[in-house]
């Protein structure tokens, strides 16, 4: 039961709905005692020989009145029990979903997609049938069983009552040991569903990947052991499951048995009539639901509580990045300025014996471009998520206009940020509607503009539905170059303070990368911009160019500055002019 502890901040908050559902529940329960009474005195008649059709006529009113009774009573507190499983649900999404907003990066490098996706999902829903399958159960079998205990009772025989539920307590012992099995049993097979909708996930997003390499027979067999394992788990479950009904069926059965031979020796003893033995047959059929949903009732409260464990140790887990000293009167105003670096190291929360920066110091002035090149790993991308604040476990300052980054809000700093990485992200949606994403209220003529700068344009307007033409999930009818040109399109339209670009033009030819700087040299007057690369044609023109080797600023300056010391940099630009010069004759 510690389910609904565990849930009692809901309960709180919606009591009034469940007081009304469970008030109708009890109703709904005390009309059920109606019709075996009514059998009963109905019997007594007909043993007696003198029922008229009167009072036959009237005992059949009362047995459809009851029904009727019944069914507007079952309306009721399934519209308010119903209702509020309902509502857990969407305050548990919500919750859920929220706290995946505000999560950083180290939470879903932790956490892959597939698993966090089976809590959103199987595991919310294991939860919300606890506030409706779960309230249900426990009240009406409650209810149920101690109304129709009381009416043995009353209506027949306190002595027969007591004899023919005498099983009664093993059922509840039983209940009991089952469900502490069912419980580790469960959160096993919820870790499993976790783990094969994660390789679902993965395989679906990389059917390229698969079908490229000729890995689709591996994959799928790597898939049918993940769902055996899986079975295997779940079989488990089911096991201590089935053991649930057996149990009720042998309690229910030496209840009948009891009834015959104990209720039948005391009607030969004329203590009880035969429509006192029909009624207490009767009032055993009611009580066969209460004792059957012992074993539902575990089996609901005990999924419930695994997920809501589940869930909650998702919730539990803290964002490193928080606006816990960030200054709340600071405008997008306030941070217009020069952007500077002094990161004296820093290194990955799961790494922290590995410094991956070190010495990182420059400043840039509003207008004006940052190039960043270097070996892959050489720590272009970290410098560029530390603006982000992907990370804030650094020694050192990164300012804009003299406010420390960590202390600007995050939703004033990152509002000034366009960021474009080298894998794009685009939305099954129109290419309208993408471009416009980072600016939900951008005109037409806004999102073509933007589509122009990235040189864009010409490509919609031979797609079948120009701008209104659906891309698919991840744009996947574009070509990687069109994908990066949206995602600059998308970043333009933003018109931000910063705009970043990680190798945002890898998948573009020479000429269109020379269009785009073109454009970005022109709209970007006056405000900052970090061009991460492999491609130096792509930062001849910045202003200041830093070359990185693990971690470290080896080389800075100037294009023309670089070339004359003759170090990393004029030796890289010598081999790609030389690649451009023969991929040119070649063609």
């Amino acid at each position: 039961m510690g389910i609904f502890k565990k849930l009692g901040w809901f309960f709180k908050e919606e009591k009034k709905r469940y007081i009304i559902g469970i008030l109708f529940l009890a109703l709904t329960s005390l009309a059920n005692l109606v019709p075996p009474r009514v059998l009963g005195l109905m019997a007594d008649e007909l043993d007696k020989g003198h029922i008229t059709w009167g009072q036959y006529g009237a005992l059949i009113l009362a047995i459809v009145a009851a029904a009727i009774v019944l069914y507007v009573l079952r309306y009721f507190w399934r519209k308010q029990i119903w209702g509020g499983a309902a509502e857990l649900e969407r305050k548990m999404r919500t919750r859920l979903f929220n706290h995946f907003m505000i999560m950083d990066k180290t939470f879903y490098q932790r956490h892959r997609t597939g698993d966090l996706m089976a809590h959103a999902t199987n595991d919310v829903t294991s939860i919300q049938n606890v506030a409706g399958d779960g309230v249900l159960t426990l009240v009406d079998s409650l209810i149920m069983g101690l109304s129709t205990m009381i009416a043995m009772i009353v209506f027949v025989d306190f002595r027969l009552t007591i004899i023919a539920l005498l099983p009664l307590p093993f059922l509840a012992w039983g209940a009991w040991k089952l469900g502490d099995h069912l419980h580790v049993a469960f959160d096993k097979s919820q870790a499993a569903f976790s783990r094969l909708n994660n390789k679902t996930q993965e395989s679906v997003s990389g059917i390229k990947v698969l079908k490229t390499f000729g890995q689709g027979k591996e994959d799928t067999a790597a898939f049918e052991k993940m769902v055996d394992e899986t079975i295997k788990i779940n079989k488990h479950v089911f096991v201590w499951d089935s053991l649930f009904d057996p149990l009720g069926t042998l309690i229910i059965g030496l209840t009948y048995a009891i009834t015959i031979i104990y209720g039948g020796f005391l009607v030969k003893q004329n203590i009880l009539s035969v429509g006192q033995l029909v009624s207490f047959i009767a009032y055993i059929g009611n009580m066969v639901w209460p004792m059957f949903a012992i074993g539902y009732l575990f089996n609901i409260l005990e999924r419930g509580s695994a997920s809501y464990d589940r869930v909650e140790k998702l919730l539990n887990e803290k964002s490193l990045i928080t606006d816990e000293n960030a200054d709340e009167t600071l405008t997008a105003k306030d941070i217009e300025g020069d952007l500077n670096y002094n990161i004296k190291s820093f290194a990955y929360p799961d790494e922290k014996d590995i410094s991956v920066l070190n010495n990182i110091d420059f400043t840039l002035k509003p207008g004006q471009t940052l190039g960043l090149v270097g070996r892959v790993g050489s720590g272009k991308t970290t410098i560029i998520q530390l603006l982000l604040r992907e990370f804030d476990n650094y020694e050192g300052k990164i300012t804009l206009n003299g406010h420390d980054i960590r202390e600007i809000p995050l939703n004033v700093l990152l509002r000034e940020i366009s960021y474009v990485p080298q894998n794009n992200y685009l939305f099954s949606t129109s290419i309208q509607n993408n471009i416009s994403f980072s600016q939900i209220d951008a005109d037409n003529n806004q999102v073509v503009e933007a589509a122009k700068k990235s040189d864009l344009h010409n490509d919609i307007l031979q797609m079948p539905r120009a701008y209104q033409t659906l891309v698919g999930e991840n744009g996947i009818s574009l070509s990687g170059g069109q994908k990066q040109r949206m995602s600059i399109a998308r970043a333009l339209l933003k018109h931000s303070q910063i705009l970043i670009l990680d190798d945002a033009l890898s998948a573009v030819d020479a000429k269109t990368e020379n269009e785009i700087l073109n454009s970005l040299k022109k709209e970007r007057k006056g405000k900052t911009t970090l061009i991460a690369t492999h491609r130096l044609t792509a930062v001849k023109n910045a202003d200041l160019i830093l070359v990185l080797k693990n971690g470290r600023i080896i080389e800075r300056g100037s294009h023309d500055d670089l070339l004359q010391e003759n170090g990393w940099y004029a030796d890289m630009w010598r081999r790609q002019e030389l690649e451009e010069k023969v991929g040119d004759e070649n063609e």
